[in-house]
């Protein structure tokens, strides 16, 4: 395997810290390497002196003789005089550019809903991202350093990227390294992880969840590591084994060697005992949607809506930017009127919504994160049951990350993700029983988001995320529902059928895609043509019809984890199995689409 790009004994050191001594590591062709660590351990410098932007203290960086590198650093350097063409493909004749299939993929893949010959002067900052990663992604690079690449990325776009990495840098060809939080584009893209930490560089084999298995078979043996990091990463790798179809389907670490550090790791979260919780502190009624519809300037940008939300239900909402996430989330706050139907809410609901903005936090800018704390209580209990705990509001902070010296720090001073967890803290100590976390993952590293994953895992109560971190929507929700043409409906199959069902609204003619749109309303309109007794059937079907598309997703991602674990030497066997989820693949299409042809009825 060709070397690509090399570096020996790096030091780099700030005036307070030390933060790389004598490291060395290299990238070689097909290396697709993943790199992780907590915030502010160096994972950006890492990346910066590799790619030469960064000159170290120490040591050299030395690159191949005709190696092409590419970086995609945090920075905006967008030339506002540029229109989105002429950032993208320069000043290439038309022809060119058009003849070029990569170059249509990734303008297709990233910039499909932007004026090609618009102004980048004017655009948001998640457009001029997409655009800055468009025109790194039409170049020819043999090496690509991604600095946070999916940062404003929606699930969708996610998606394409990690599909457009694989197929531009296979086994064989070209080098990957990828700074990113995003679990599940690490697990999807990387086959080699590099943590950060302690000065140090440490490479474990595989993508996110292989590096999980290795990092708590290090800890075990290491008595030196601190408790509670190891529990949190034994407790993620029994989600990763137990959990999410896509992700057990993959036989990415040695399934019988995770099965043994598991085996004493409970559920993580124990559903019956937090939805009693969540009753007795809501009642049986939290909020209903009842042919709610919100409209503005005339223009109905949520369709009439039924929707029951029970206590202790925990909602993933996926949808595109700018299909209507947030005015759902506002009619369920009570930030947002119905201009059709009504919302009801229970009595004793208290809605809190952690945003995108840090509201919460401009008042105490000049306070110590300590003070900030203990105004609003002196003891905290967090868990439930014979899981309960007193916790002080040191001890708080302390299992957010915060370390002892932090806690005499200004608000002001914190980090973007320290002010990030302390915002959530601060919302979980009102002691809310509807939680709404609008992309709750930003400026978070992986150990953070864990740690949050632990601590919403003891929450009792009523749960609604909107995020692009698919890992993280998988991760904390039960279920999930998807906002497409302004109608929501309810998503058996999760992210992956969401996925689906965006690339058939896409490349669906306007015609059919209008009736799609219409057809994934999650309540039944009461316009239907058909007559009482064809409506109460085509109903009635719809709701089998559902039913029946969650039990074959299951079957497949049980068929899926048994192909992984099945002996690899046995191709008559690995064939059956392959032919059986063909099989169960093809009734649940096949179902999907008389379930498009009925709602489309029932109208």
């Amino acid at each position: 395997m060709a070397h690509l790009l090399g570096a020996e004994a790096l030091h780099l050191e700030f005036p307070t810290k030390v933060v790389f001594d004598r490291v060395s590591l290299g990238i070689d062709e097909g290396d697709r390497i993943g790199v992780v660590g907590r915030n502010g351990d160096g994972k950006s410098s890492l990346l910066a002196m590799l790619a030469g932007r960064l000159e170290p203290d120490g040591g050299r960086v030395t690159v191949r003789g005709g190696v092409r590198v590419g970086v995609l650093d945090q920075a905006d350097t967008l030339d506002d005089s540029l229109t989105i063409r002429e950032a993208v493909v320069g000043d290439r004749p038309d022809h060119e550019w058009a003849g070029d299939a990569r170059t249509r993929d990734v303008i297709a893949g990233l910039l499909g809903d932007l004026a090609w010959d618009g102004p980048v002067a004017g655009l948001s900052g998640g457009q001029r991202r997409r655009v800055s990663l468009a025109a790194l992604l039409v170049g020819d690079h043999d090496v690509l350093f991604l600095d946070e690449p999916t940062n404003h990325l929606d699930v969708e776009a996610i998606a394409w990227l990690a599909e457009h990495v694989k197929r531009r840098w296979p086994a064989n060809q070209g080098g990957l390294l990828v700074v990113t939080h995003d679990r599940w584009f690490l697990d999807e893209v990387c086959n080699t992880t590099w943590e950060v930490h302690d000065r140090i560089v440490e490479p474990f084999e595989g993508g996110y969840a292989a590096y999980i298995l290795q990092r708590v078979e290090r800890d075990r043996q290491a008595a030196v590591i601190e408790q509670r990091r190891q529990n949190l990463a034994r407790k993620e790798l029994a989600w990763l084994r137990r959990g999410a179809p896509a992700r057990t389907s993959k036989p990415k670490f040695r399934i019988d060697a995770a099965n043994v550090l598991i085996a004493d790791v409970p559920e993580i979260r124990n559903a019956t005992e937090l939805r009693s919780l969540a009753v007795s502190r809501l009642g049986k009624d939290v909020v209903d949607l009842l042919d709610a519809a919100v409209s503005y300037d005339g223009r109905e940008v949520l369709h009439p809506v039924e929707w029951r939300i029970a206590p202790g239900e925990r909602t993933g909402i996926l949808g595109v930017n700018g299909a209507g996430k947030s005015t759902l989330l506002g009619l369920v706050s009570g930030d947002v009127e119905p201009t059709a139907g009504r919302v009801k809410r229970g009595k004793t609901v208290k809605v809190a919504t952690l945003t995108q903005r840090l509201d919460e936090l401009e008042e105490h800018l000049d306070d110590p994160v300590r003070v900030v704390i203990s105004r609003l209580r002196t003891t905290y209990t967090f868990g439930s049951g014979s899981k309960a705990q007193e916790l002080t509001p040191g001890q708080l902070l302390e299992s957010m990350g915060f370390q002892s010296a932090q806690l005499s720090t200004p608000v002001k001073d914190l980090s973007g993700g320290q002010k990030r967890r302390l915002q959530l803290l601060l919302i979980l100590l009102e002691q809310p029983n509807v939680l709404i976390l609008d992309e709750p993952t930003n400026d978070l590293d992986t150990d953070m988001l864990a740690a949050i994953e632990d601590l919403l895992d003891s929450w009792p109560g009523t749960l609604l995320v909107v995020s692009h971190d698919r890992y993280f929507i998988e991760r904390v929700t039960d279920q999930q529902y998807a906002i497409l043409g302004g109608h929501v409906r309810h998503l058996p199959g999760g992210v992956d059928e969401y996925l689906r069902l965006r690339e058939r609204e896409k490349t669906a003619g306007p015609a059919t895609s209008k009736a799609a749109d219409a057809a994934a309303a999650a309540s039944v309109s009461t316009t239907s043509s058909l007559s009482g007794p064809q409506l109460r059937a085509a109903q009635k079907e719809v709701a089998s019809l559902e039913r029946r598309l969650e039990k074959l997703e299951t079957q497949i991602g049980a068929a899926r984890t048994a192909l992984a674990d099945h002996d690899q030497s046995d191709y008559v066997g690995l064939g059956a199995e392959m032919a059986r989820i063909g099989e169960l693949e093809k009734e649940r299409d096949g179902v999907e689409e008389r379930w498009f042809e009925l709602t489309e009825q029932i109208g």
